[in-house]
């Protein structure tokens, strides 16, 4: 099913979301109609809390892109994207390598508005599975980004908090529509 997708202005997107204990049936139909209101929306990444519900739960699928990334091990061993996507995780700790650079994203709560984001290159993330297994994956590229980006949003940190300050000056009125709209 599809859901609506929650716009910038609602208090949701600004909480931190509890973490998963229990995989629930409840969970995973929640899992399956975030992965189908991701993909109708024509997202990467989408998080509990852009449709409404602050838990640690998100789902990424940079699959379209198959050269987005030079580095994706799980486990310590070399994967492959079609092994891996669409990537639907819980309670994810991530720990974010000494390069960073900026690039350009895009939010689903935040339509329209792209800027500038500096973040890590590459990542070392602990994320739990909808089966219960916990994975260690190492990306670089699109794909830790997109793990970046999701991770933030179930910690209430939302793309525009990264941006540098030009780059927010630059989108102030926009962004201040959006949140006026949804409040």
């Amino acid at each position: 099913m599809i859901l609506p997708i929650v716009y910038y202005g609602k208090p949701v997107l600004r909480e931190k979301g509890a973490r998963v204990e229990e995989v629930t049936e409840e969970i995973r139909r929640l899992a399956a109609d975030m992965l189908e209101t991701m993909r109708d929306a024509d997202g990467i990444g989408l998080a509990a809390q852009q449709i409404g519900q602050a838990i640690q739960l998100a789902i990424v699928d940079v699959s379209h892109d198959p050269e987005c990334f030079t580095v994706f091990r799980v486990d310590g061993e070399e994967a492959s994207l079609e092994d891996w996507m669409p990537l639907t995780f819980l309670n994810p700790e991530i720990e974010g390598g000494k390069l960073r650079e900026s690039e350009n994203e895009g939010c689903l709560s935040f339509p329209e508005i792209q800027g500038g984001v500096r973040r890590p290159t590459t990542i070392r993330a602990q994320l739990t599975l909808l089966d219960g297994r916990v994975i260690q994956v190492e990306a670089d590229g699109l794909l830790a980004r997109a793990i970046q980006h999701e991770t933030d949003h179930l910690n209430g940190i939302l793309f525009i908090d990264r941006m540098s300050s030009a780059t927010k000056v630059k989108l102030r009125r926009r962004i201040k529509e959006l949140k006026r709209e949804n409040s």
